[in-house]
């Protein structure tokens, strides 16, 4: 097993992930079963070993099918098998709210974040590989996002990180195979009603089929190339967005002066910054702002999520 390429590959992607962590600092895992996550758990149990650091695991059973919890423990009895402690297993309620995807996903991490402070943990690590990221960029292009959104998944969020977003499912898929780990599959990963599995199933296939291999590499090169591109408008309009305030209002002058591209950036920041959720500000609303400065008539007030409104004064736009 210690020559299997697939194993170097994910050591060596847990390596470039936590060096700068010091020893004795605690690193969990997010492990379901699957073979992404007891891939991670592995070839971080073989690193951290090494490195001083400390390594435990939470499993978090969204209660959704028959089994689940008898699943949960099987995962966390993987885990401590690698040495992995403490291993907690987390009962979560998921409840309606954007539908069944993104409601577990909001329970799933909610989980994570408390397990993290409770143990005081300094890393949290995700199995997301180079084939997930290719299906969320697929998924939000589909709904018409932009390029942070299409930037995908981060390989570093905080104290999230994804040490596998440049390898294959493949590659995870042959690591447990070496270190003789059996890895959970979900039968939700089969399932059609979700929208991932039909890009997984047939979008992602059909790209392979009608344009060659290479697909999903390119998907996640775009968002890689997109990343840094939003990084750079991002930065432009977080320096912006000071120039353009007053002490009543945004100045319609500076503003219309930016690219749109950093513009919409600075009125979505101010607009957040005056009490609009971030969640719930779609680019519709941001783009009624923008008429505000750009395409003014004399129009109205612009309601936005969270009780805040918009309207232009002469050469200034106020947000209350």
């Amino acid at each position: 097993m210690r020559h299997e390429p697939a194993v170097l590959r994910t050591r060596a992607a847990l390596r470039s992930s936590l060096r700068d962590l010091a020893p004795g600092d605690l690193v969990l895992a997010a492990v379901s079963g699957g073979a992404d996550s007891l891939a991670l758990a592995a070839a971080a149990a073989f690193y951290c070993r090494k490195a001083g650091l400390r390594l435990g695991a939470v499993t978090v059973d969204h209660g959704l099918q028959p089994g689940s919890a008898g699943q949960a423990e099987r995962a966390a009895e993987q885990c401590r098998e690698l040495g992995l402690d403490p291993v907690v297993v987390r009962r979560v309620r998921v409840g309606g709210r954007g539908g069944p995807e993104a409601a577990a996903r909001v329970a799933r991490y909610a989980a994570l974040d408390a397990v993290a402070d409770e143990l005081g943990a300094a890393v949290i690590l995700l199995g997301h590989t180079l084939d997930d990221q290719a299906e969320t960029v697929l998924l939000r292009l589909a709904r018409g996002s932009g390029a942070r959104s299409l930037a995908g998944m981060t390989a570093v969020s905080g104290r999230y990180r994804r040490p596998f977003l440049h390898l294959r499912r493949t590659d995870t898929q042959a690591a447990c195979r070496a270190a003789g780990l059996p890895p959970w599959h979900d039968p939700h990963n089969d399932d059609p009603a979700y929208a991932r599995v039909r890009v997984r199933r047939d979008l992602l296939r059909a790209l392979e089929d009608a344009l060659g291999p290479g697909a999903a590499e390119a998907l996640a090169r775009t968002a890689s190339l997109l990343r840094d591109d939003a990084d750079a408008l991002d930065g432009w309009a977080g320096k912006a967005l000071p120039d353009a305030s007053t002490t009543n209002g945004l100045d319609i002058p500076v503003l219309t002066a930016l690219p749109r591209a950093v513009r919409t950036r600075v009125l979505r920041a101010a607009a957040i910054a005056a009490g609009a959720p971030a969640g719930a500000l779609s680019a519709r609303h941001v783009s009624e702002l923008e008429r505000l400065v750009t395409d003014w008539h004399g129009q109205g007030c612009v309601s936005l999520p969270g009780g805040v409104s918009a309207e232009r004064r002469y050469d200034r736009l106020v947000l209350r």
